[in-house]
């Protein structure tokens, strides 16, 4: 990377790194070391998006996984390293796997993140004891520069002889403080456990969680669904001892060689059936690279791991089975509710949910905005309370844009006698109204004018929602008339 106008090393392997390079070093200097020096030049975003795929996936080893900018992953390993036979062996694991994948690591484990961090960079202790005296005892000769500051603050520690963590930590804090700032002991505490920083996981632990592990990958989609099947079984069990119901699911695929597949699928109402939940990642798995916005389904040589999440969930109580058939009415509305929502999950699964809409009442006075169109799989808004009344007095098709239309009135303010609509003529033969709509003036459009609207009827029986913007006299001096819509 260009640094202060000279190319310097951002990061270099472990080869380059015994014949006495560093980061940060100048690459003129590397090379007077090292003349057959291999320097690729830095891109940030595929180092990042990199950086990325390596956290996603740590989630084999904990749900809790973090990006560490710029060259590290953080862990929350709090309760699952039993999983892996303890702290040593979870380690060597992973290492192992992360060189398979030509990636050298140094991992170290600490209370604090701010001590996992110092000890993997500057130490040469691995996993820290949790007796307070003890890691403190690893942690004073690590330099100041494991506590994350700045080349600068650094140089400038290291001219008041306070080069090592034990120097800072001996020292009366308020001098320290007064001439390098509270950053410094906030740092410290930290590295120490004396204050708890916790870490921000990429993905929120989910609610409900099961997986399966094979000491071989599988390659097909018929057994990635079975697996799934039998995951299924086991959050339907979990979701029915807390009474929920799951809304959306995340299905994770750990492949052998270290890709992370991550398929997501929602649902309209919650649910807690094996059978709904395994056909709804048949369709996720049938839609695979069928459209724009996901890839196909790589298998490679298999995964090894999958996961299946509930990520949320809502109540749901569990109904009563009805003995005698006495309400038919009430029971075939709800099969077709039933039949509806298994409907646009399966249509979500295989478009997309945002692709699957439904129209709701807006809480808009305005025409325009008085139908909105939301995803079928969210939850319907709050109604808007414009009375019972309200969604009859509407034409059935509302055109997009009104539509201009040549009135005459026999009076400025009144309803039209006949009106010019796509060149043909209509003699009007009823009509009701006018019903005032009124712009928004808190929003303070400027070009909006109120509108009467009339609901007409021609002599050939055909019935229009007509408007006249503008108030006459007051408002304009020409009002406008316009077709807004058509009446079944």
């Amino acid at each position: 990377m260009k640094e202060k106008g000279a190319q310097r090393l951002f990061c270099i392997d472990p080869l380059a790194q015994r014949m006495g390079l560093m980061t940060g070093q100048s690459l003129t200097d590397a090379r007077a070391i090292v003349p057959d020096l291999q320097a690729i030049d830095h891109d940030p975003q595929a180092y990042r998006k990199r950086l990325i795929a390596i956290a996603d996936w740590c989630r084999r080893f904990t749900p809790l996984a973090a990006l560490d900018a710029p060259d590290g992953v953080m862990l929350d390993i709090t309760g699952v390293t039993h999983l892996f036979g303890g702290i040593s062996a979870l380690m060597r694991d992973m290492e192992t796997r992360l060189a398979r994948q030509g990636i050298t690591s140094i991992t170290a484990v600490a209370a604090t993140p701010e001590a996992a961090w110092a000890l993997a960079r500057f130490g040469k202790t691995r996993i820290a004891p949790d007796e307070a005296k003890a890691l403190q005892r690893i942690l004073s000769p690590l330099p100041a520069a494991a506590l994350r500051l700045d080349d600068s603050t650094c140089a400038a520690l290291a001219r008041a002889g306070l080069k090592q963590i034990g120097d800072i930590h001996m020292r009366p804090r308020a001098p320290i403080a007064a001439r390098f700032g509270d950053g410094i002991f906030i740092r410290l505490d930290g590295l120490l456990g004396l204050a708890k920083n916790p870490i921000s996981p990429r993905f929120e632990a989910p609610s409900y969680m099961a997986e399966r592990r094979f000491a071989e990958g599988i390659a097909t989609r018929a057994q990635i669904e079975e697996t799934i099947a039998a995951l299924a079984v086991d959050l339907c069990a979990m979701l029915e001892r807390h009474g929920e119901g799951a809304r959306e699911f995340c299905a994770t695929l750990f492949r052998v060689d270290g890709a992370v597949r991550h398929i997501h699928a929602g649902t309209s109402r919650p649910v807690r059936d094996v059978k709904s939940i395994s056909r709804l990642f048949h369709e996720r798995l049938e839609a695979a690279g069928k459209t724009r916005d996901e890839d196909p389904l790589d298998m490679g040589y298999g995964f090894d791991i999958i996961r299946l999440a509930v990520t949320a969930a809502d109540a749901l109580n569990p109904t009563q089975n009805v003995l005698k058939q006495t309400d038919t009415h009430a029971r075939a509305q709800e099969e077709r509710a039933a039949r509806m929502a298994d409907l646009v999950d399966r249509l979500g699964a295989r478009l997309g949910q945002s692709r699957v809409l439904h129209f709701h009442e807006g809480d808009d006075h305005w025409p325009e905005h008085a139908v909105i169109m939301r995803p079928a799989a969210q939850a319907p808004p709050k109604a808007f309370a414009m009375g019972e009344s309200f969604a009859a007095e509407r034409p059935l098709r509302l055109f997009e844009r009104p539509e201009p239309v040549e009135a005459i009135a026999s009076v400025p303010d009144g309803p039209p006698i006949r009106f010019r609509w796509r060149r043909l003529m209509h003699e009007v033969n009823a009509v009701e109204g006018p019903e005032r709509i009124s712009p928004h003036w808190w929003r303070q459009e400027a070009q909006a004018l109120t509108r009467d609207y009339f609901r007409i009827e021609d002599t050939n029986g055909t019935r229009f929602w007509l408007f006249r913007e503008g108030l006459y006299a007051s408002e304009t001096a020409r009002p406008r008339w316009y077709v807004h819509g058509l009446f079944a």
